[in-house]
C-alpha cells in the first residue's frame, strides 16, 4: 500500500494477554517484533494505546468514582502501558520516544505535533501517552486526533478480530466481514467500530482507517503489504 507514516491504535486490554489485568510480557514482545519489522522497513510509526487492561473511566463511574477523575485515572494507565511498550521496543533495538498529554517529565516529554514529527522523522517510533488529555474522551478519539495532527496517512487499529463483520462474529456464526466499507456505511448499519466522536473525527479530516487482527504475529506487516486481511473504512 505504500504507506510513509502510520499512526498505530492498539487496544490496551490486548496488552493483558492470556491474564485478566495488567500486561503480558509476551503480548508485549510479539508487538514489539512485528513493530521492529515495520519501522526497519522505512515506515514512520506513531502509536496510542488503551488503557483497559489496568482501569477504565467509564467503568470506575459505575462502581461510583467520580467520571473525571476515573478518566484521569485511565490516562495514567494509558502512560503505563506506553512505558511497557517503549520498554519492550528498546530491548528489540527500536528506538522510540513517550510523548505524554500531560507534563509528567522525566516520565515521558511533553507531546507536541512539532516534537512527535520531528522524532518521527528522526526515525523513532513515537507513543503518545495521556489520551487526550480531558476527561469524556476515549483512546480511540486520541487515536484519531494524533492521527490527524502528526500527518498519518491512515490509522491501524489493532483488536482481537480481523476485521468488520455485519454482526459480532462471536456471537453471531452467519456474520460476514466486510475487506472495504464506506464510512457511511458505517454509521447506516450502527456497526460498532470505534465511538462516534473517533469515527466522526476520521470521517471529516480524511484519515481512513484498517480495522485488523494484531494479535496474530506478522499481521502489521502483512497490512502494509496490501495482502487481504482487515476491513478498510473509507470515503467511498
Amino acid at each position: 500500500m505504500g504507506y510513509n507514516r502510520i499512526l498505530l491504535k492498539l487496544s490496551g486490554e490486548s496488552l493483558q494477554g492470556a491474564q485478566k489485568y495488567g500486561l503480558s510480557t509476551d503480548v508485549l514482545q510479539s508487538y514489539a517484533e512485528q513493530i521492529k519489522a515495520v519501522a526497519e522497513s522505512g515506515v514512520q510509526i506513531g502509536i496510542v494505546i488503551g488503557g483497559g487492561n489496568i482501569f477504565r473511566g467509564l467503568q470506575g463511574a459505575k462502581r461510583g468514582f467520580d467520571r473525571v477523575k476515573g478518566d484521569q485515572m485511565g490516562m495514567l494507565a494509558t502512560i503505563i502501558n506506553s512505558l511497557a511498550l517503549q520498554s519492550a521496543l528498546e530491548d528489540n533495538g527500536v528506538k522510540a520516544k513517550v510523548l505524554t498529554s500531560i507534563r509528567m517529565e522525566p516520565i515521558g516529554e511533553y507531546y507536541s505535533k512539532a516534537k512527535a514529527i520531528e522524532y518521527l522523522e528522526a526515525g523513532y517510533v513515537v507513543i503518545i501517552g495521556g489520551g487526550t488529555s480531558n476527561p469524556y474522551f476515549s483512546t480511540d478519539t486520541a487515536s484519531a486526533l494524533r492521527g490527524i495532527e502528526i500527518e498519518a496517512e491512515v490509522m491501524f487499529k489493532g483488536t482481537r478480530v480481523d476485521g468488520i463483520y455485519t454482526a459480532d462474529p462471536e456471537k453471531d456464526p452467519t456474520a460476514v466481514k466486510f475487506d472495504k466499507i464506506t464510512f457511511d456505511e458505517v454509521y447506516n448499519r450502527d456497526l460498532k467500530v470505534m465511538d462516534m466522536t473517533a469515527f466522526t473525527l476520521c470521517k471529516e479530516n480524511g484519515l481512513d482507517i484498517i480495522v485488523f487482527d494484531m494479535d496474530t504475529a506478522g499481521n502489521l506487516q502483512r497490512v502494509l503489504d496490501g495482502e487481504p486481511i482487515g476491513t478498510l473504512v473509507c470515503k467511498e
